[in-house]
């Protein structure tokens, strides 16, 4: 936004100063009428009332860059009479106040050709050559035009308007003008753009904390009006998204409860069945139902998404999850420091790795576990000396229920949620899991935690 309005503004001063400097004209008078009758009047008077011999030296003095004054003792050559309507008030009013004929008051037009070839040059410069006639531009007076006046004793006096601003700095006083203008937009845009996007800052730190966390308070409705409407379409995506939720667990809490019922009863039928065998296969179905179901329950509620979250020890929670598997008897090792800090909810990650960590002693002999923290985030590698996974396989493995044949048989007691849990898991924190198979052999879980 910023940048939209200092550009605009850049290109504005850009073609305002390519016409200012390419076809400005002399400008207004540097005298108003009323000035110029006054000052040329009491030069006049005090050069008559000085003798010949000291005009010259007083004509110096009183010569300015402002108002150009010049004495000759005699006509100057090739004076001729611009005689123009636009000059007759100001040769009247002086007429008058002089006290001398229209005819000693003489106006002469800077010749065009010598206008263009003077501009910019020395103030000093002599007087250019004038004409009898000028150009239509030649309207009012100024540094184009020349005044003589004739003095009582035949001499002449000659008026040249001056320019002020012309001189050696007027560029670097039009480029410091320039530079400050654009610098004081530039800080009043930054400074607005920064009051209207401070409010999308907001709305996207807020979103993000929404993606990380389902049941996180509705988004402030503040900032712009096209912003508030977005953040009311957000809650209420929030408030939609948390009633699937709710509504999904209820119903599976519900067919639980249903199925529970008649595996009782079959369970009930099953123990008067005579035959031993035919006894034991239904007993073992019944109870991967049952398991089954209660895995799918734990998986529906998440119970671990209503643990708040805290500050952690994310090293001493992959090291206690170590030592229990080898406490049971299993391979598993940890390699990392001793301390990283993490928020997160102990309870839920605690599962997520542990998931992963059974996943990889059941189909792989064992685990180790490698912590490798970096700036802003953590990475988690458990490697495993198992077959590994083919890669057109490395997203199926995260649907629920799903499960390779060869490698994740049901004698393992696993029913297919356990990848599925921890991704949960461990996206509901702002992070990710990703599969790769090691060149050395086996499966490398790499998990990626804020």
């Amino acid at each position: 936004m910023a940048l939209t309005v200092v550009l605009a503004l850049f290109l504005t001063q850009a073609i305002s100063a390519l016409v200012y400097l390419t076809d400005r004209s002399e400008g207004p008078p540097i005298h108003g009428p009323g000035v110029l009758v006054q000052r040329v009047t009491a030069i006049v008077q005090l050069v008559e009332s000085t003798p010949p011999p000291g005009r010259e030296r007083l004509v110096q003095a009183i010569d300015d860059p402002v108002l150009r004054v010049q004495w000759h003792a005699d006509r100057p050559p090739e004076l001729t009479d611009y005689t123009n309507v636009r000059f007759d008030g100001l040769r009247r009013r002086l007429s008058e106040t002089l006290n001398l004929p229209p005819r000693a008051i003489v106006f002469e037009v800077e010749r065009r050709d010598a206008r263009d070839n003077d501009r910019g040059g020395d103030r000093m410069r002599p007087p250019p050559p004038f004409a009898g006639g000028g150009g239509d531009d030649d309207r009012r007076w100024g540094p184009h035009v020349r005044l003589s006046v004739r003095l009582g004793d035949g001499s002449w006096l000659s008026f040249t308007g001056g320019d002020p601003l012309e001189g050696p700095f007027r560029t670097l006083r039009f480029v410091l003008w320039m530079g400050a203008v654009v610098g004081v937009i530039m800080a009043l845009s930054l400074w607005v753009s920064r009051r209207f996007t401070a409010p999308l800052a907001g709305f996207a730190a807020a979103a993000e904390r929404l993606g990380v966390d389902g049941e996180a308070a509705p988004l402030p409705e503040a900032g712009p009006r096209e912003l508030r409407a977005a953040t009311r379409a957000v809650n209420r995506m929030q408030a939609r998204l948390a009633r699937f939720v709710a509504d999904r667990t209820q119903m599976l809490a519900a067919i639980s409860h249903d199925l529970r019922t008649p595996l009782t009863r079959l369970r009930l039928r099953a123990e008067l069945v005579d035959d031993p065998e035919m006894q034991r296969r239904m007993l073992s179905d019944l109870d991967e139902m049952e398991a089954m179901i209660s895995a799918t329950m734990v998986f529906a509620r998440d119970d671990a998404k209503r643990e708040p979250r805290g500050r952690l020890d994310l090293a001493d929670l992959l090291q206690s999850l170590c030592d229990d598997r080898v406490d049971a008897g299993h391979e598993a090792t940890y390699d990392g420091p001793a301390h990283a800090v993490a928020e997160g909810r102990p309870v839920a990650l605690r599962r997520a790795f542990a998931n992963l960590m059974d996943n990889a002693i059941a189909y792989g002999g064992g685990c180790a576990v490698r912590l490798e923290p970096e700036e802003g985030q953590a990475r988690v590698h458990i490697d495993d000396n198992g077959p590994g996974i083919p890669e057109e396989e490395f997203e199926k493995v995260f649907a629920p229920f799903y499960r390779l044949e060869r490698s994740r048989s049901r004698d393992t007691g696993g029913v297919g949620l356990g990848l599925s849990t921890a991704r949960t898991i461990i996206r509901g924190h702002g992070g990710d899991i990703a599969l790769v198979n090691r060149p050395e052999g086996g499966l490398r879980v790499t998990v990626t935690l804020p």
